[in-house]
């Protein structure tokens, strides 16, 4: 038996490890630690056993998620989308149940395996199947650039219900597991309790809450309003399980709470940590059930588990979504990023296995093929337009007339600029470029924006800049240049790449967040590439340097001479502690300060002869007492000398070690 310490080691390593060898792939964490539980568990190699510790802290991690989604949860949003949450949402909720208890009562007449599953296991089982992934999910779709586009609107609107009912099932299922006669008297005692502790969570929760944070940020004091908002969220989740509820009701109701504040944002940063160390030991655990050789031993019936849940889900939420009136492709599309299981379904189907509502070579098979098709969800996201085109002869002749239109739109237009993209950066160019009389035509990917846009008389379409196809059709053969006006770096890739291959002189501008990918958008063919960051500090500048009295034209000239030499004096600033992780990461450009002492093998020789530059690094500024020293090769390093160094965070780190060592 393991001492405290060696199984968190153990379950530490083992969740490094997984998380690594799925991040290589470009796969979620979340099946990392699923497989790691596989491995440590007791049906692996049985370093980790289950036990009360492990079990609690998984709940925990269960509590920081639903507690985010608490976060998420907004009126406004849901007034927003009313009808695809609240009516296709619900309508896929409850249809899954419905289907799965009606495949639940034929299974258990067909195989003998499952004679013994009751209406109650089948509910709880139609609660887990219910749920689709959306960590898995909302990755992908961010990754494609399809969370504004029609079938990225459904998709969302659907998650969303789906953990809106979650809070439901979690109270249902335990009540339906006391196996009382009077069922209905228990649910409605569960229901009952449930309304009195949200009456008085929401109640006197919402009007203490906001006054409470101000008392707490007044003391300004960043380990206060950590414990602080530990605090609120297992303080509610402790109240919920005080009245026979779940911790995670409690723990979702702060987290609605604090959404209506204006500390939400920073309450979501400080909670991230905690909700992801979390989750993953819960997943850890959930990974532990699994019994490969009783799934090996079972196979077929994983097979069936699998395909046909999987096949139920898409078939039914396509159907749903082509009545609830869209495009058969758009139905088909919400129907396969929708397929597979999700975070709530172990949530759920963990419940009903430690209420012992199912058999547990039930819980195996499922449990199984719920991996497996969370496992399988990324290659069929990644592959949906080349499935969806096989299975609608429609969709040929949609994508075909949406090119058309574009097309016909451009046929005309000469020495235009493309815009991709027509969020506010694209529309300010659109008013610029009209205003100059100047030709432009925009892309975009979101149907309400372009249709709202194109009545206003603006030159858009629905398209995607990334697409080839799109790219032909808006004419970029006969354009004068290209703006790629959102910040992402993955799509303005794949916009250059087919910009160079269809008009190799065509002259590109791509916009980015900050100088870190400066260098990699240069070297994919953008002409200029302008870091928002960087243009914003120069705004504020100029602003600043005139309101001091400094002319007008040596602000402007010293400006433009910024951008003259592509922001290569402004790239890189001194990282602090409350910079992002990711402003931190090696191949952001950053200042750093280096002292040289006494006894340094950099002192009394030239800076051409220590060859920082092999090393990716560069000297901008000497300074020597209160004055600076001219920066040239042959530049001589004296003892007390402060070096400010240019670079990635790697190579300052070299740089640093051949200056002091």
């Amino acid at each position: 038996m393991f001492s405290a310490l060696e199984l968190t080691l153990i379950l530490l390593s083992a969740g490094v490890l997984g998380v690594v060898a799925f991040r290589m792939m470009h796969l979620p964490p979340m099946l990392g630690y699923l497989l790691v539980g596989v491995v440590v568990g007791p049906y692996g190699f049985g370093l980790v056993h289950e036990t009360e510790t492990t079990n609690r802290l998984a709940e925990f991690g269960v509590v920081f998620l639903m507690f985010s989604i608490g976060l998420e949860f907004s009126l406004p949003k849901l007034s927003s989308m009313r009808k695809t949450v609240f009516g296709l949402g619900m309508a896929q909720v409850l249809l899954t149940l419905l289907a799965t208890m009606l495949f639940g009562w034929l299974t258990a007449h067909l195989l003998p395996q499952l004679s013994n599953i009751s209406w109650r296991a089948a509910f709880a089982v139609g609660g887990a199947l219910a749920m689709s992934s959306t960590a898995i999910v909302s990755k992908m779709l961010t990754e494609r650039l399809e969370l504004d586009s029609q079938h990225g609107r459904q998709i969302v609107g659907i998650l969303l219900f789906q953990d809106i009912a979650v809070v439901p099932l979690l109270i249902l299922v335990p009540a339906l597991a006391m196996n009382t006669e009077d069922l209905l008297v228990t649910l409605a005692l569960a229901a009952m309790k449930a309304g009195v502790v949200l009456v008085l969570l929401l109640v006197i929760g919402q009007r203490l809450m906001r006054s409470w944070f101000h008392i707490v940020v007044k003391r300004r004091s960043q380990e206060l309003f950590m414990l602080n908002l530990l605090l609120i969220t297992l303080g509610a989740a402790w109240i919920t399980e005080q009245a026979g509820l779940s911790l995670a009701l409690g723990a979702f109701v702060a987290g609605m709470l604090i959404s209506e504040t204006e500390y939400k944002h920073q309450v979501e940063e400080d909670i991230k940590p905690f909700r992801d160390v979390l989750l993953g030991l819960f997943f850890i655990t959930v990974g532990m059930l699994l019994n490969m050789r009783l799934v090996m031993e079972n196979w077929w019936l994983v097979l069936l588990l699998l395909i046909g849940p999987v096949l139920l889900k898409f078939g039914l939420i396509a159907m749903l979504t082509k009545l609830f009136g869209q495009s058969t492709g758009v139905a088909l599309r919400t129907g396969l990023g929708l397929a597979q299981a999700g975070e709530f379904g172990f949530v759920l189907l963990n419940q009903a296995g430690g209420l012992k509502l199912m058999d547990p070579l039930l819980i195996q098979l499922i449990l199984a093929s719920m991996v497996l098709s969370m496992l399988a969800a990324p290659f069929i996201i990644a592959k949906s337009d080349a499935i969806v085109l096989k299975l609608s002869a429609n969709e040929w002749m949609m994508q075909s007339l949406a090119l058309t239109q574009i097309a016909t739109r451009t046929m005309s237009t000469q020495k235009h600029v493309l815009i991709a993209g027509f969020g506010r950066s694209g529309q300010s160019l659109a008013r610029l470029l009209e205003e100059e009389h100047i030709p432009y035509h925009a892309l975009d990917l979101d149907p309400d924006r372009v249709r709202e846009a194109q009545a206003a008389g603006a030159n858009v379409s629905y398209g995607d800049a990334a697409r080839r196809e799109s790219l032909v059709a808006a004419g970029i053969h006969r354009a004068a240049a290209l703006v790629v006006t959102y910040a992402s770096t993955p799509s303005a890739l794949k916009v250059l790449h087919f910009a160079h291959e269809l008009a190799p002189t065509l002259p590109v501008i791509v916009r980015s967040h900050d100088d870190s990918d400066l260098d990699k958008l240069r070297e994919a063919g953008a002409a200029e590439v302008v870091p928002e960051a960087i243009e914003g500090s120069l705004m504020l500048a100029s602003h600043a340097l005139v309101m001091l009295g400094v002319p007008l034209r040596r602000v402007v000239h010293r400006v433009q001479a910024a951008r003259d030499e592509r922001y290569a004096s402004l790239r890189g600033y001194f990282h602090g502690a409350s910079d992002a992780p990711e402003d931190a990461d090696h191949m952001h450009v950053r200042l750093h300060s280096v002292t040289v002492p006494e006894g340094a093998k950099s002192v009394g020789k030239s800076l051409s002869s220590l060859k920082l530059g092999e090393l990716g690094a560069e000297v901008s500024i000497v300074r020597r007492g209160k004055s600076r020293v001219e920066v040239t090769p042959e530049t001589i390093l004296h003892v007390g000398d402060i070096v400010v160094l240019r670079g990635a965070s790697e190579s300052v780190v070299r740089a640093e070690e051949r200056l002091l060592k």
